[in-house]
């Protein structure tokens, strides 16, 4: 399967398979996040805000407030369960591979120096704030701040031969 997949990246013209290119395009992106991020989330509904990508991702705040009382019940949940858990997977990748993006000094700067329970709430924003990102670097091209890139055909099998690598 991974072989049938390699080979329709490298040789099918499918917008669908744009999305998964691009995707991989991005350090800490692999073969599996880019195409379930593609196939299951970004291909097949149009969003028009971020908003609505968090949603369906099931990554919203819950508030709950009644009378004087307030307070924050976690993650809606709502959402597809394994792309959350494969955008929570993803962030902890992107804060490894894009040490000097702009969402890793965020999170190094507010997450970094708190204990294990507080890193990882922080990586649940950082998975949100993610998704968000990629939503907008396949509608617009804009790349997330100080993200780096790399040619796609190298993360997938039998690159070498690719004769359409970036």
């Amino acid at each position: 399967m991974e072989n049938e997949r390699a080979r329709r990246l490298r040789t099918s013209k499918e917008g669908c398979l744009d999305n998964v290119r691009q995707l991989l395009a991005l350090r800490g992106i692999g073969t599996n996040s880019a195409w379930l991020f593609s196939m299951e989330f970004f291909n097949w509904r149009k969003f028009r805000n971020r908003r609505q990508v968090a949603a369906l991702a099931g990554l919203t705040p819950t508030p709950y407030q009644s009378g004087d009382s307030s307070r924050e019940q976690g993650i809606s949940k709502a959402g597809n369960r394994r792309l959350r858990y494969m955008a929570i997977e993803i962030a902890w990748c992107w804060i490894r591979h894009q040490p000097q993006s702009a969402l890793t000094k965020w999170y190094q700067q507010r997450f970094a120096g708190g204990k294990s329970r507080l890193r990882r709430i922080g990586i649940v924003a950082v998975a949100r704030k993610l998704l968000v990102a990629l939503w907008r670097y396949l509608e617009t091209g804009e790349i997330p701040a100080g993200a780096k890139m790399e040619p796609w055909c190298k993360k997938i099998g039998g690159w070498k031969l690719a004769t359409s690598c970036p």
